[in-house]
């Protein structure tokens, strides 16, 4: 542990405990005088100088605790007005410095009582001297020991604290991410599937190329609004982030179908939960951006189905077609994640024509 620095409440304390130094050196040294002066004499006036460096070391005990601790062990020999100051940087080493260094002052502190004791002998005697100042000193490391043992679980409180919003704060770029990638990747691949028939398919008519190009168009209108969507919220929590539904899964595909043969079936009961509908959502959206990418031209079943106790069914099918591009997996990955922490399930993997499959179970759960 490093020097600790003194805020206002450092010095508050500081000054407090110096205070209490001086009422307590005044009293002994009167005390001293009401009952007689040591033998020799010389001795009372050097126990109150050490008295006095005593005090001094009470203002090192944040930054030099171990030395000032070792300086007042040593005054203690003879000193009786060093006492307090002894217990207040015992108490400073056993809280901010090693177990190990606090046990040797501590023995040290004990050997210096042991010394005192046959220096200047008091009514308690040698042994009732040691005895109480292994009890008093005893008590001391205890309280420092506890102090440190607080001190301890507020800093690994604190840490776990900042560890909890780091991965808070991952969780949310992660979500990011995956926003990014469902609002996009779905308009983008549009984007592409179209402006490829504009450019390989020779034979369109001018009415087939005009709404083509009225797709591209469309979609990066749409591209560029959801881009300032999710740019104006990038500072806000992420369940401020635009979240579709179920209700908004035929628009998906419809606005898929231009360029496309999508066949879409529904067969839900009710109202599906705003979780598991928006996770169908995502999961479709993400089936026909790969289907796109890797069946261009090939047909595209989608069939959503369930009700209350059943749980959400979906199921995008896709039959075999010309590949348009490689993909990372991520997409797949993202879609397991979300419907894991929906409570569901998802599987995914080739059919036996060729195409590819993605099916999921949701719970009918909010």
């Amino acid at each position: 542990m490093g020097a600790e620095r003194r805020g206002a409440r450092g010095w508050a304390a500081d000054t407090a405990l110096f205070a209490v130094g001086v009422f307590l050196w005044l009293y002994l040294a009167a005390d001293r005088m009401r009952i007689g002066l040591p033998d020799p004499p010389w001795l009372f006036e050097l126990d109150q100088l050490a008295g006095l460096v005593g005090l001094g070391l009470l203002w090192l005990r944040r930054r030099w605790p171990t030395q000032a601790a070792v300086a007042a062990v040593v005054l203690s020999t003879f000193s009786e007005t060093t006492a307090f100051p002894l217990l207040v940087l015992l108490f400073a080493v056993v809280v901010r410095r090693p177990l190990r260094t606090a046990a040797w002052v501590y023995a040290g502190a004990l050997g210096a009582a042991c010394v005192y004791a046959w220096l200047r002998p008091q009514e308690l005697g040698l042994v009732g001297n040691v005895v109480f100042a292994v009890v008093l000193y005893g008590a001391v490391a205890g309280w420092g020991m506890f102090s440190r043992y607080r001190r301890a679980l507020r800093a690994r409180a604190a840490e776990q604290e900042r560890d909890e919003r780091e991965r808070a704060r991952q969780r949310a770029r992660e979500e990011l991410a995956r926003e990014l990638h469902d609002l996009l990747g779905h308009r983008l691949s549009l984007l592409s599937l179209h402006a490829g028939a504009m450019e390989y398919r020779a034979d369109l008519s001018p009415e087939e190329l005009a709404g083509a190009a009225g797709v591209v168009r469309e979609q990066s209108r749409l591209a560029m609004r959801d881009l300032r969507e999710v740019i104006a919220v990038l500072r806000a929590p992420i369940g401020e982030l635009p979240q579709p539904s179920m209700a908004d899964l035929r628009a998906l595909v419809e606005e898929a179908r231009p360029g496309s043969r999508i066949a879409f079936t529904s067969t839900v009961e009710g109202d599906a939960p705003e979780r598991s509908g928006r996770t169908a959502y995502r999961i479709v959206q993400e089936a026909l951006t790969n289907a796109r990418k890797h069946a261009e031209g090939a047909p595209v079943a989608v069939t959503v189905s369930g009700g209350p106790g059943e749980g959400l069914l979906v199921e995008v099918v896709s039959g075999p077609g010309r590949d348009a591009g490689e993909g990372s997996g991520h997409g797949l990955i993202g879609l397991e994640e979300r419907a894991a922490l929906a409570g569901g399930r998802l599987e995914y993997g080739p059919t036996g024509d060729g195409g590819w499959r993605v099916g999921a179970w949701l719970p009918w759960t909010a």
